[in-house]
Order: C-alpha cells, then structure tokens, then sequence
C-alpha cells in the first residue's frame, strides 16, 4: 500500500502489472512493456533517457514513479572469483548477495528476506533472526544491480540467500516473473531455482503456476534429525514433504528435485545416514548436493572430513541418485552458503505462520 506522495518503484512489476499501471496513467499496454525492456535489458533508471516515450508520459512519469535499486554499502570479491555485495534497503535493513563465476556461466544467491524466519540450527543467517520480507523490487532489485556490476546477463539465479523465499510467496513469484520474462531477464525454467526449507502448501501452490527449479533444504534422512536441525519440519515432515516434491516433478522427465544436504561430522554423515538417505529418496527423481558445513562463531557443529564426504556421496552414488560434493566458494569473506548476514534488525517473528 502507498502512502500519500509515495512513488511507485517499477523495478518491482512483472510485465501484467507494469501494463497494468500505465493503463492507470492512460496509456497503452506497450508503453509499459517499452518500459521493463528499458529497466531489465538495458539498464536504464532515468526516464528522460527512455527516448521512445512522449515527453509528457516522461514528464507523468516523474511524478508518479521511479526506478529505485538497492545501494551498494560494501563491495568484495573473494580469492577464487567469487563476489559478495551487501546492499542497503529502506528502514536501514541490509542483505547480501553473492556472484558466483564459473567458466562462461554466473551464478546469483539471492536473497528473499532480512534474516530468515526459520531457525535451522546449523545457518549463520537464521542465528541472526528477521526483519521482514523484501519487495519484489528489492529481490530483483539484486539480479539487476549484478548484471550491470559484472557487464554481462546473468546464466544461473538461485533463491538460496538470506530468507526462506516460500515465505515471502507473492513477491518471490513476482520477481520470479521478471527474470523469465523475454523482455527483461530471459531466464529459462532450468535457470531459476527456488530453495525451500519444506513450507508444503506453498510447494504444492507453486506448483500451480510455475514450474522453476526446486532445491529442498533437506539436511536429515529422518524425522528426528530433520527436526532438530530444520524445525519446520516438525510442521511438515518427511512423510507429508517427499510426496509434495515428487509431485512437483511429475509429468517432465528431464526435471529432478535438487536435495540439499549440509555435511556435519558425526551428525547426520555415517553410512547409516546414507541408507536411510537412499531409501527415503526411492521414487523421487533426485539430485544430491552435499554442502560442506561452513563455520561461523558460536556453532556446535563441526564439518565432516573430506574422506567421510568422499564415503558417503560414492555410497549415494552407487544407488543410483546422482550425487555432487558443492564447492565452497566465497568462504574467505563470509559469503559461502549459511553465512549469509546481513543487518538485521530481529523483531522475532519466529511464530510466523507457514
């Protein structure tokens, strides 16, 4: 809802809702769609540089709108190419987002809330508590303000920031729309992905209207475990969250659910953990990452050994599910995956409902 004065941010519309607002001014539906191509495909801020638009429309423009990006308050690449900016938002609220470079592909985390609403015990970023949720200006806000940074469209973006991005549905489709979109960020399906934590209604909704890439923060091959290191679970177990996921596939046989999976020595790495892995996964098209735990000050956990790693992925292997060790990238300033920070300022809406 806007306040009296208050300008609307473009960044934010999909291509509907821009159509939809320059209708409100009395204009046509192209004008709107000139205008997320001047935004998304080439960079531009400043209505007076939209040259295909009246000189009134520029002028109502003005008035009534903007193109408002989040600002950059710390700028720092990594050893082994990786990039972390923090950037600033309303209110003082500060998130980050990572660029990872990989050959001729990029990769961008990016992130969906300040803080995170669950409180998976092994993360840094849900440690730190939350906020609130961003606009979907200040989600795709992130995809812009790393094209321009790196000179060149982004090949790869993945919702596994700050935040759980179910929990913030609306604005996260929203900004899901956009980087598809062919006249802004012509991402393809298998380009985007959404990572949950497990909200299963908001998986079963989403699977109604899109079909990105699903990354399932999964962590445990059990009940107990699970609700230990992601509470959510507690709310939607295995049981109840496995049948949701391989609904979500169903239908395209080139699509996999992708399985996240924190390694955390002597917790959830033992060769039993591997066989209940295997047969809770039976049936499911899948895809394991295995992510090195990252430390950060004050944990308990400690991450597995390479060799334990290497035992437990060639046991995976062996079943048949397709298995990767995630490189740790960025860990040198705190931008590896579960370090994610911030300036949060925790108003503890851990009773948030899911």
């Amino acid at each position: 809802m806007l306040t009296a004065g208050q300008k609307t941010n473009l960044l934010g519309l999909d291509r509907k809702a821009i159509e939809a607002f320059f209708q409100t001014l009395g204009s046509k539906a192209f004008q709107g769609r000139n205008v997320l191509k001047w935004i998304h495909k080439h960079g531009v801020t400043d209505f007076d540089a939209m040259t295909d638009l009246s000189k009134k429309l520029r002028q109502q423009l003005k008035e009534v709108a903007e193109v408002r990006v989040p600002e950059i308050v710390f700028d720092q690449p990594a050893s082994d190419g990786t990039h972390k900016w923090v950037l600033e938002l309303d209110c003082n609220s500060r998130i980050e987002a990572v660029l990872i470079p990989e050959g001729d592909r990029s990769t961008l985390c990016v992130s969906s809330q300040v803080g995170c609403v669950l409180d998976c015990s092994f993360c840094s970023t849900g440690k730190q508590g939350f906020s609130r949720n961003l606009t979907a200006a200040e989600i795709i806000g992130q995809v812009w303000v790393a094209t321009r940074e790196q000179g060149k469209p982004l090949t790869n973006v993945v919702l596994m920031g700050m935040g759980e991005p179910l929990a913030n549905y609306d604005a996260v489709i929203a900004a899901m729309d956009i980087m598809q979109d062919d006249l802004a960020c012509m991402l393809s399906k298998y380009r985007v992905t959404i990572s949950t934590s497990g909200i299963v209604p908001a998986i079963e909704k989403l699977r109604e209207i899109s079909d990105v890439s699903l990354a399932v923060s999964l962590h445990a091959p059990n009940n107990e475990l699970r609700d230990q290191l992601v509470p959510i679970n507690q709310k939607y177990p295995l049981e109840v969250l496995i049948p949701a996921c391989r609904e979500y596939v169903r239908g395209d046989k080139r699509r996999k659910i992708t399985w996240e999976y924190v390694m955390l020595d002597g917790i959830n790495d033992t060769d039993k953990h591997a066989k209940q892995l295997i047969r809770l996964l039976e049936g499911t098209p899948s895809k394991i990452n295995l992510i090195p735990f990252n430390t950060f000050p004050g944990t308990k956990y400690r991450c597995s050994t390479p060799g334990r790693i290497d035992a437990f992925r060639q046991r995976l292997m062996r079943s048949g599910i397709i298995t990767m060790t995630r490189k740790t990238r960025g860990d040198d300033i705190d931008a590896a995956c579960g370090q994610l920070v911030g300036l949060v300022r925790d108003r503890s809406r851990r009773g948030l409902k899911l």
